[in-house]
């Protein structure tokens, strides 16, 4: 069994004391990816989950806006027949979250709303749950 992760932090800020403020909109400041890999379980099967974890951001130069965080499990399994063959279903967001894959912080204005517009977030979702299977052949 193999356990492995990867934790990076940012302090990430502009230059100088904007009276916006410094802050850089979107930029992460603690990711984690984490996972446990089983190897040659039962005569050749093999997988483990990961987990992909992105925290709060400021989405404006003052910090006053924050998205929320993105945490995304998935699980892998798969079967080593050979040498040659391998076989490898992957199961993608597990837990079905609804959660931004990126957000944005901007004025934007919808067909009937006033012409000044409304400041809110807007966003790019996470895929919902999906699945992939794979065949490797190697020669």
């Amino acid at each position: 069994m193999t356990f492995d992760a990867d934790l990076s932090f940012s302090n990430a800020r502009f230059r100088g004391d904007d009276a916006a403020g410094n802050y850089i909109p979107g930029s992460i400041e603690s990711v984690v990816a984490a996972g446990a890999t089983f190897h040659d379980l039962y005569g050749g099967f093999f997988g483990g989950p990961r987990l992909r974890y992105f925290g709060p951001r400021p989405l404006t130069e003052d910090n006053s806006v924050r998205s929320e965080a993105t945490t995304l499990l998935s699980a892998m399994l798969g079967y080593e027949f050979n040498k040659t063959w391998t076989i490898q279903a992957e199961i993608f967001n597990l837990l079905n979250r609804n959660d931004s894959a990126i957000d944005y912080y901007y004025t934007s204005r919808l067909p009937g709303e006033d012409a000044t517009g409304v400041n809110d977030i807007h966003f790019h979702p996470v895929e919902p749950i999906s699945f992939r299977m794979s065949v490797t052949a190697k020669f």
